[in-house]
C-alpha cells in the first residue's frame, strides 16, 4: 500500500508538472529490480557464499543434535539404574543442552539473515549507482520498479523499458 501511495503521489506530481508546460514531456524508465540484481556477476558469488555459510550452520546444528540424541539415549538406557542425584544431574544436563541448541538455532538464523542482508546491500548499492547513471544519461525523471505487481500497467509509449540497458551496464 505504501508503494502504491508513493507511486500515486509521484504520478500526480508529474502530471501536474506536465500540464503546466504542455510542450514538455517527462520520461521515466521501468525495470524489474530483482531481475537486475540477479543478472549481476557477483549475485551468483553471493548466493554461493550464503549456501556455504548455511551448510556450515546446518552441519553444526546436525552435530549438536546428534550429540543430544546420543546423550538422551544413554540417559534412557541408564535411568532405571541411576541414583536419584545422578538422574537429576543428567536431566538438567539434557535440558541445558536442549536450551543451548535452541539458542544456537535462533542465533544462527539471525546471523544468516544479517550476512545475507550485508552481502545484498553491496549489490543493491552498485545497482542503485548504475540506475542513477542510466537515468542521468537518458534524461529519465524516475525509474519504476515493476516487481511485486506495483505497476500492473505501464504504457510503453510513455515509459522506457530499461531492463536490458541495466543488465548490459552491470556486466
Amino acid at each position: 500500500m505504501k508503494r502504491f501511495l508513493v507511486l500515486l503521489v509521484a504520478f500526480v506530481s508529474l502530471n501536474a508538472f506536465a500540464q503546466g508546460d504542455a510542450t514538455s514531456s517527462i520520461k521515466f524508465g521501468y525495470l524489474s529490480y530483482q531481475a537486475a540484481i540477479q543478472s549481476m556477476n557477483d549475485y551468483s558469488l553471493v548466493q554461493q557464499q550464503m549456501a556455504d555459510l548455511k551448510a556450515k550452520y546446518q552441519a553444526e546444528a546436525k552435530r549438536v543434535e546428534d550429540e543430544f540424541n546420543r546423550k538422551y539415549e544413554e540417559f534412557l538406557d541408564g535411568q532405571r539404574d541411576f541414583p536419584k542425584s545422578i538422574l537429576q544431574k543428567r536431566q538438567s544436563e539434557l535440558q541445558e543442552l536442549m536450551q543451548q541448541n535452541i539458542l544456537f538455532k535462533n542465533k544462527s538464523t539471525k546471523e544468516l539473515e544479517a550476512a545475507e542482508k550485508e552481502a545484498m546491500n553491496a549489490l543493491k548499492t552498485r545497482l542503485n549507482e548504475t540506475l542513477s547513471a542510466i537515468a542521468q544519461q537518458r534524461g529519465l525523471a524516475l525509474i519504476i520498479n515493476t516487481d511485486s505487481d506495483a505497476c500492473p500497467f505501464i504504457n510503453p509509449a510513455l515509459g522506457e523499458d530499461i531492463n536490458e540497458i541495466v543488465k548490459d551496464a552491470l556486466k
